[in-house]
């Protein structure tokens, strides 16, 4: 059996530490402030500082990992004689997976000797980190790159992704609400509570009045959809307020004793697009 690697992208907002010590290799998806000619990746700046910066006034764009960058990896990879099992960034959200595309039907091509199996994951932050958590733990008990690819596209329709937003600014500039939906519904203290669909894109649900009951609309779903609530993987990633984070999991876990394995930051170029105060909820359940 040839040995393999499972490659990702920062979009599954797992900190490079913790992919370094899975054994991740992983390209970066980037970013730029307006009047701002620097560009960073994704773990480039801390996330307290990039959303304080959003919070000031600043307005980032991101960019996707361009084929280039991925063919350059791949390619050291395949000189080492190894296999490669790429899971991506969901294709309804970025060009990112299709640039992975490109470059594995070149290397390929240099190397017909390789594997290159790409995986649209529909997923995107830690919805996409707890994915590639559980394709890593099939590999570690022996399966093949074969099977880890069949499966990694068996878990898609299950992998859940609830979330909401603590200002609808973010959403208006992104043009998923319009103008006059913002300016009222931050007036009145209106809060989202959307999904990711099994396109891979951004949907709204329901709205709620106030925070604390968003929060609560999420742990709501949890109790709802998880396949084996007092049990199983349950990642949260936040936008900077690591507290209701906190909150979201203690809910969770004091109505189903289920842990909260990861809590991480939306990073940058998510939060680019969601703003400081998104929380969001990752888990497995009977549909997305």
């Amino acid at each position: 059996m040839n040995d393999f690697v499972i490659f990702a992208d920062s979009a599954c907002d797992i900190r490079p530490e913790i992919l370094a010590k899975w054994g991740v290799p992983f390209r970066s998806l980037t970013f730029r402030f307006d009047g701002e000619g620097k560009e960073y990746g994704n773990g480039d700046m801390e996330s307290k500082d990039f959303y304080q910066r959003m919070r000031d006034g600043g307005v980032a764009k991101t960019a996707a990992v361009n084929s280039e960058a991925f063919r350059e990896e791949f390619e050291r990879i395949a000189c080492e004689g190894k296999d490669i099992l790429y899971l991506g960034f969901s294709g309804g959200l970025s060009t990112t997976v299709n640039s992975g595309r490109i470059a594995a039907k070149e290397v390929c091509e240099a190397h017909p000797e390789r594997k290159i199996l790409i995986v649209d994951t529909l997923s995107a932050s830690a919805g996409y980190g707890l994915m590639l958590r559980m394709v890593l733990d099939k590999k570690e008990e022996g399966a093949s790159l074969e099977e880890c690819e069949e499966y990694a596209n068996s878990l898609i329709m299950g992998n859940c992704h609830w979330f909401t937003v603590d200002d609808l600014v973010y959403l208006k500039r992104g043009g998923r609400i319009s103008p006059t939906a913002a300016f009222f519904g931050n007036a009145m203290g209106i809060k989202p509570v959307m999904h990711m669909d099994n396109e891979g894109h951004l949907v709204n649900v329901n709205k709620v009045r106030g925070r604390r009951a968003a929060i609560a609309a999420l742990a709501d779903k949890y109790t709802e959809l998880a396949v084996t609530p007092e049990k199983g993987y349950v990642f949260i990633s936040h936008g900077d307020c690591e507290d209701d984070a906190k909150l979201l999991a203690d809910m969770i876990e004091k109505k189903h004793g289920a842990k909260t394995q990861i809590i991480t930051d939306v990073g940058p170029v998510i939060g680019a697009h969601s703003g400081p105060g998104t929380l969001a909820l990752f888990f497995v359940g009977k549909e997305r």
